[in-house]
This record gives structure tokens, sequence and C-alpha cells, in this order.
């Protein structure tokens, strides 16, 4: 077993080749107010993937632009993992065809690492970060490290609520010993049961209970946050530089960011300096029934979101993961992921000193598992973020007129024969390539 620090040595991102705006072409077509898209939701655009693009091919040119940044050879890399809800196959994992366009690219093959695919909805790209965690600190990497790899089209059918939240995207995530980016903590903390808020049986687009999702989300958060002390003590908000949420919406984060700040101040300094304005937090054993304690808890919830103590705190913490999220939608297994990056960019952009700062990464999943676990970021983390190009990405994205919409999400519905031209020249980048035999997707890189 090594003691070596372990965690996330470098990462990369591939956004869909189009975009979405929200308030300016999805707003006026569904006779809506911006508002409710750039205010309620907290969106602005969605990155969708052009008629070329799937999960494979992000995921692929994610993991190439990731390896050769690094400098390595598939011989370096002894375990790939793909998270996504997005697979096509039930047996064929995808991590399969990504190992295939690489050996496209790269001299040597995959043929020694393991490779495979990690189910649970949004959190699964985290699982699969915790399994390779795991691998290298049992000591059966042999010096290899793992590629991590959350990509998803996260699409849903028309006129359905979460239509505006839809995303595209892939983030691959090299894992290895003296990690520059961020060290993984040995503690986490896990928030489970059964629900049923949002699934996809045998169907390409999700059924999702909207108001049952979101307290799902919220109870499984807070769940994970109190096994997450249990093992790693107290948590103060001044032990946390960033706390990246999962982030399906930056409208449910927050939700999630007043919970999780009500829940860390209890019994602290600050609950008794908020005190004089809005008393203390209800405690339970004060009330006669839970029907009022809980709503002396709501009472107070709604007064704490409006002092400046917490607001401060929302907008130096939460709300700079919550950037990139607002202009790309969601990525399912990615966005926990497109949070940290986004966090760790507005650092950058802010000259930030922040190697030996700590984050607090909270996961979610629905079926429903939340996970709670901390990051210190490394020496080498400005150069890790300072490579990647995603602010390039988005501003190269394609503009989809309504009607080009329309064509584009029909070109993804698996129900629906289409032939949709291309709206980009792909250009360095791997693409389907149409189907062999036995049914299967094909791919080719593109020069």
């Amino acid at each position: 077993m090594t003691d070596t620090a372990v965690g996330i040595d470098a990462i990369e991102i591939h956004a869909g080749k189009l975009k979405l705006d929200l308030p300016e072409t999805f707003a006026p077509a569904m006779g809506d107010d911006p508002g409710k898209y750039t205010e309620g939701l907290g969106l602005y655009a969605s990155s969708l993937p052009d008629t070329y693009e799937d999960i494979v091919t992000m995921g692929a040119n994610a993991a190439h632009r990731l390896m050769e940044r690094k400098g390595l050879e598939p011989a370096h890399v002894g375990r790939i993992d793909v998270a996504t809800e997005s697979a096509f196959d039930h047996s064929k994992p995808v991590s399969t065809y990504i190992a295939g366009c690489l050996e496209q690219v790269f001299d040597g093959d995959f043929h020694h690492a393991n490779k495979g695919e990690r189910k649970f909805a949004c959190v699964a790209g985290t699982q699969s970060i915790d399994d390779a965690y795991n691998w290298i600190r049992a000591g059966r990497h042999r010096g290899r490290a793992a590629l991590v790899v959350a990509t998803d089209t996260a699409l849903y059918a028309r006129d359905d609520p979460g239509e505006a939240t839809q995303g595209a995207g892939a983030v691959a995530m090299l894992i290895d010993e003296d990690p520059d980016l961020v060290e993984l903590s040995t503690e986490q903390g896990y928030g489970s049961a059964d629900e049923t808020d949002f699934l996809k049986p045998q169907q390409q687009f999700p059924s999702v209970d909207g108001k049952r999702s979101m307290a799902v989300y919220l109870a499984r958060m807070r769940e994970a946050l109190v096994d997450y002390e249990s093992v790693g003590g107290n948590i103060h908000p001044e032990d946390f530089r960033l706390g990246p949420f999962h982030t399906p919406f930056p409208g449910m984060v927050r939700k999630a960011g007043v919970l999780a700040y009500r829940h860390i101040t209890r019994d602290t300094d600050i609950e008794a300096e908020l005190a004089d304005g809005i008393g203390r937090q209800p405690r339970p054993e004060a009330f006669d029934d839970d029907g009022a304690y809980m709503d002396a808890l709501g009472e107070y919830t709604d007064a704490l979101k409006e002092t400046d103590r917490y607001r401060e705190w929302y907008d130096d913490t939460i709300d700079p993961t919550l950037d990139l999220s607002r202009e790309v939608g969601n990525w399912y297994t990615g966005s926990v992921h497109v949070a940290r990056v986004s966090g760790l960019a507005a650092l950058a952009e802010a000259g930030e000193a922040a190697a030996g700062e700590r984050l607090l990464v909270g996961s979610y999943g629905s079926g429903a598992q939340a996970e709670i676990h901390v990051e210190t970021v490394q020496d080498g983390w400005l150069e890790e973020i300072d490579a990647l190009n995603v602010g390039y990405q988005l501003a190269s994205r394609y503009d989809l007129s309504f009607p080009e919409y329309e064509d584009v999400h029909d070109a993804h519905n698996f129900d629906e024969e289409t032939g949709v031209e291309e709206f980009t020249a792909p250009d360095g980048e791997f693409v389907f390539d149409g189907w062999g035999r036995m049914g299967e997707r094909k791919y080719r890189y593109v020069e």
C-alpha cells in the first residue's frame, strides 16, 4: 500500500460544439420570460453536440488533449474508467471505444489497461475517481496512472421541464501519485437511499420528478455532510476556499448553499455573531412537534440567506464554481468536475495563491447518493488550470437558431431518422463515422 499523496494530476474539458442561447433564442420560442432561465435556473446557454459528436468523441477528445499535454503514452495508463448515464450499449463499455480512438493517434495500445464503465447517475464520475484512488493506494497500479472520463449528452424530451438545463460535454481526469492539481482526502461522507426521482428505464430521455429530485438532492447532501463530519471532524466555513457542488443548474446550488451554511455554522462563532440579528438556530428539543420545528427552521434559513455574512461567503466560496455551468448547462457525471474547474479558474484569474487551500466537494447522483470529500490544492494547480482552453471552446461554439436546435435535437434522438448536416467542421479531433457490421458505432480521427 502506498502512503504517497494521490489525487487529480491533470484535467481537460471538451464542450459540445454547438450553443443554444437560452434568453435570446430558447425563451422567445417557448413564450417565456428570459428571467425564468437567467434568474430562476441561473443559466444563460447550453452546449450541445454537433451531429458528428457523441459521448465517445467528446470523451476521447478530452483524453487525447490531456495525454498529449502531459506527455503520456498508453503504457503510462493502467486503468480507464468512464462514467456516463448516456451509454448506448448494456454490455460493451464506453471506455473500450475511447481506448480504441486513442490508439489511432498514439504509439502502443491499452491492451494491459483495466477498462470499465460506472453507473450511478451523476455521482458516477466521483465514484470512478474513488475507484482509481483506491486502486493506486492499494499498490495495484504498477506505477501507472488512471484515466477517468465523465462524458454525457444530457438531453431531455422536447417540452420537458428539464429541457432548458440540457448540456453536453466531457471531463477527462488523470488520477496519479504526487498530483499537480488536487490531493484527495482519505475521509469521505455518504448519504444514500432508494429513491425514484430521476430514471431512464430502457429509454433515451429521462423521466424526472423535479420537486422530488430537489428534495432528495438536499436530503442526501445533508446526510453526506453529517457522515463526513463523523470521520473528518466538524466543518467550519473558513476551513474551505471553494465548495464545488453537483450543479444540474445553478439555481439548485443556491438552495443547497444556504442549507450547507446553516449546518456548518451551527454551534460556531458565526451563529453567535448572527444571533443579535436573526436569533440562534432552532433546536428540535425546544418544540412540541416536528412541524413547528421545521417551520421555525425554515424562517431562520430565510433570514440567514439575507445576511451580509452569508452572502459574502456564498459569493466567495460557491458562486465562482458556477461560472462555467451558466454557459454549458448540465453535464450529468461531469457536472461537479466542471464546478471544480470553474472555481479554480476564478481563483487563477483573480491572481490568488491557492496552493494549500482546501475544497469541500459535494457530488450527487439521483436514485440517490451524495458524497462529500475534501481536496487540497497542490503547487502545480495554476499551470494545470492555465493550460485549459475551455474559454476558447465556448467562444468558438456555433450559435444555433431555434429551428436549427430542433434539428439537432432530432439528430440525437434515437427514435428519429434524420439527415441533418453538421454545423461545424471537425479539426484535429475524433468524429462519429457510421456503423459497423454488428451495429456498433465507428470512429475516426480527423487531422
